[in-house]
């Protein structure tokens, strides 16, 4: 499971306090006694996969603390409508400032994981595993790509750093397929390549490719391109597969399909903060 300490994730945690609390959050100063005590509950307001319910900790330590938090519902876990995520006791100024932070996380990452988890129904039984990409909101990659995973979805590359996946502009600027598949190997790390025409497909073959992308084609010409294959490479489907069409190119035997409208479509989902004076 995902490193919630890792320095990327405390610091969008930390922007996200600055950009929303900035110098004070002057209504709760304004209306609230400082010594106000109370208790609060996340509630989801409908069915939903959790992610994200790690971090509350996190947003409260930075702004001070809190006297008692309770996570009841973990990154990864199914909450139905009405269900208690984690409640929280301290003072009320805390809680109140830190509601909305809080909030945009667990809605906009349950958004993610609950949309991650339609996509690994719709395909289940195919043998295919559903990949994420790298559309993913700048700065909140790594929380984004831990809501997916929360969802069933494998994750793909973190970055550019971590595979080398060779698209177009690379072959292009390589002089072609196969120079660009000798140069890849020379990096030891994993190497897919994405091949457009039937041409590059069969250099990419002949060259010793071993995870092929096929991207925007239909299921039947997926499907014909990976018989020829018969088993040759692993194969990705990737281009405008949504959820309506993810089946179809499950079935024509790909190993992967990747969308990214798991990261940058998915619509938040609904969780409420009910606050309670003690």
């Amino acid at each position: 499971m995902i490193d919630f300490s890792h320095p990327e994730i405390l610091e969008c945690v930390k922007l996200a306090l600055a950009e929303d609390i900035g110098a004070g959050d002057v209504t709760s100063q304004a209306c609230v006694p400082p010594e106000q005590k109370a208790h609060g509950t996340f509630l989801a307001r409908e069915q939903q996969i959790v992610a994200g319910t790690e971090l509350l900790s996190i947003i409260y330590e930075m702004r001070g603390g809190v006297d008692d938090l309770r996570i009841s519902k973990f990154s990864g876990a199914c909450a139905v409508e009405g269900e208690a995520l984690a409640t929280v006791r301290g003072h009320a100024r805390t809680l109140l400032e830190c509601e909305r932070v809080a909030l945009n996380f667990l809605q906009r990452l349950g958004g993610i994981a609950k949309l991650a988890r339609r996509y690994v129904d719709a395909v289940a039984g195919t043998g295919c595993q559903v990949l994420d990409t790298r559309k993913t909101t700048p700065g909140l990659r790594r929380l984004e790509k831990m809501a997916a995973a929360a969802g069933g979805v494998t994750n793909h590359r973190m970055g550019l750093f971590d595979a080398i996946l060779i698209k177009n502009n690379h072959i292009f600027a390589a002089g072609g397929v196969r120079q660009a598949l000798g140069n890849a190997r020379k990096s030891g790390l994993p190497i897919e390549i994405e091949v457009r025409t039937r041409a590059e497909l069969e250099e990419a073959i002949a060259a010793g490719a071993t995870h092929l992308l096929l991207d925007n084609l239909t299921p039947e010409k997926a499907a014909e391109q990976i018989r020829w294959i018969a088993g040759r490479a692993k194969i990705e489907l990737s281009g405008s597969i949504t959820l309506d069409s993810v089946r179809a190119y499950a079935e024509t035997g790909a190993d992967f399909v990747s969308s990214g409208a798991i990261t940058h479509s998915a619509p938040a989902v609904d969780i409420s903060f009910r606050l309670d004076l003690d």
